[in-house]
């Protein structure tokens, strides 16, 4: 077996421990039989997205936020790390690209519990954010690991 190859082999059996990785096309992928997918499958347990979208009341940072929009969303993301920190919101990600889509965020509770958590969200409630829930699974391995800060 090639460097390449084993590397490859390797980084299957420990994936996303080296921090971010380069795709350098399918070739370099692990290989991958209906039999290990069929027996990952069996492994996922359920998951809730959360897509947080602005609405037309929302004003983006900048000199033209009012001071009442910029303390809801200082609310809104202490509350955020606030259940991040009790494990209901495993993974959250805001997103500032102009798009609409403020955040997305990943649950360890069902829909139904979402929807009651994002109910009592300080900027939802004030009108600033709407919100899509979906339900979803994935490998219990699945995470997003830290990368040491470059020197």
């Amino acid at each position: 077996m090639n460097d390449e190859a084993e590397a490859s082999k390797e980084r299957s059996r420990r994936p996303h421990e080296e921090g971010p990785v380069t795709y350098t096309g399918d070739a370099a992928l692990p290989a991958v039989t209906g039999e290990m997918l069929r027996d990952a499958l069996q492994l996922t347990r359920p998951y809730t997205v959360c897509i947080l979208k602005a609405t037309p009341a929302y004003q983006p940072p900048g000199p033209a936020r009012e001071s009442w929009v910029a303390d809801l969303i200082w609310e809104h993301g202490k509350r955020n790390y606030a259940l991040y920190l009790a494990g209901l919101m495993r993974i959250v990600c805001p997103i500032g690209d102009g798009s609409g889509t403020t955040g997305i965020s990943i649950f360890d509770a069902g829909p139904d519990e979402v929807d009651r958590i994002m109910r009592q969200d300080p900027a939802v409630k004030a009108g600033l954010f709407t919100y899509e829930i979906h339900a979803t699974q994935t490998f219990p391995q699945s995470t997003l690991t830290a990368t040491p800060p470059a020197d």
